[in-house]
């Protein structure tokens, strides 16, 4: 199916939802942007600008703009949520009852239920049932793909023919759309990128240098890559897009909350505050937290995850955990469990 056959409703008017339906209405899908806040849709209507998250951007003249959620949702072949994750499992429930029966569902929401600690593709088999699913995820800022800048994402659904449609929805010369059937992998690398991005900002925020941002990267690589494999998610996944692309992204970009919220705390600023000063919505605060309950629950060690969650929680403070990092004994890079899978 040709992009321009295909009516396509994102769920989101933040800056990620409006830069991929940007991207959308460019590519020729009829595209619809719905957004909960009316004055504020009123006005990208009026000013072809979303003001408050991508003012540079000046949004196709095709693109549509509402505040209307069911009559958003009830004229579209695929509906794409890109809401931060703890407004996902609500969203589906309001949309429920308007959603298509021809419909997909597919989302760009990284991060777990907060309420549940479940996979979102969990949440939409329970709201939604029997719907074809995708997760939209990879390295990918806002702002450089409004930018035009080139962007790579990977589409992974258990749906192939639904993954497929999605990404040719997506498909463009500076927005490249792979394909894929690892839904675990791939909202795992999607999530666990927040909490490793803290670690990273914080060495960097207490000027450690180049060596040990490296070394926190690989190191959270291979915790990444641990948890994945018990939870059934595949390798490749994870050295992919959606797992080391996401995660250097957002560990050595400045454009990522999380890290930035890492740099702040290096730096000394308290939690509230650095949160405060960031203005949206930090995933890691709540990821931490449930990286660690899979963890516990698989008997895995997650040392750098385990130290920023107990550094959010405010129980250590960043310098602390830096300390108990490095008193760790000295082992293989490796185990042999780890190398069988």
């Amino acid at each position: 199916m040709t992009g321009n056959e295909s009516c396509v409703a994102v769920l989101g008017a933040g800056s990620w939802g409006t830069a991929l339906a940007a991207v959308l209405a460019r590519n020729g899908a009829r595209t619809a942007l719905w957004g909960r806040d009316a004055r504020a849709m009123a006005r990208m209507a009026t000013t072809r600008r979303n003001a408050r998250y991508l003012p540079d951007l000046e949004l196709p003249a095709t693109l549509d703009l509402s505040a209307d959620l069911a009559a958003t949702v009830r004229v579209a072949d695929v509906v794409l949520v890109v809401t931060p994750s703890h407004a996902f499992a609500g969203l589906l429930e309001a949309i429920a009852p308007h959603f298509p029966a021809r419909a997909g569902l597919a989302w760009a929401t990284k991060g777990f239920d907060p309420p549940t600690g479940k996979f979102l593709h969990e949440i939409a088999a329970e709201r939604l049932p029997g719907i074809p699913c995708a997760i939209v995820t990879g390295p990918s800022f806002a702002r450089e793909v409004a930018q035009g800048l080139p962007t790579a994402v990977t589409v992974h659904s258990a749906d192939a023919p639904f993954a497929q449609r999605v990404a040719d929805l997506l498909h463009a010369p500076h927005f490249r759309a792979y394909t894929g059937s690892d839904m675990i992998g791939a909202e795992l690398g999607g999530a666990m990128k927040n909490v490793l991005a803290v670690a990273t900002g914080v060495a960097d925020g207490m000027s450690l240098g180049l060596n040990a941002r490296a070394g926190l990267i690989t190191r959270g690589l291979n915790e990444m890559l641990r948890l994945g494999a018990a939870l059934g998610a595949r390798a490749e996944t994870l050295m992919g897009l959606a797992g080391l692309g996401d995660l250097v992204l957002t560990c050595t970009g400045d454009l990522s909350r999380n890290r930035r919220l890492g740099l702040a705390l290096g730096r000394g600023t308290g939690l509230r505050q650095a949160v405060a000063e960031i203005g949206q919505v930090v995933e890691s605060l709540e990821t931490a937290d449930t990286i660690m309950r899979l963890a516990q629950a698989h008997s895995l060690d997650l040392p750098i995850a385990s130290g920023v969650q107990r550094v959010l929680r405010e129980e250590i403070t960043p310098a602390e955990g830096l300390r108990e990092l490095l008193a760790r004994e000295q082992k293989p890079e490796y185990t042999q469990r780890f190398l069988r899978h």
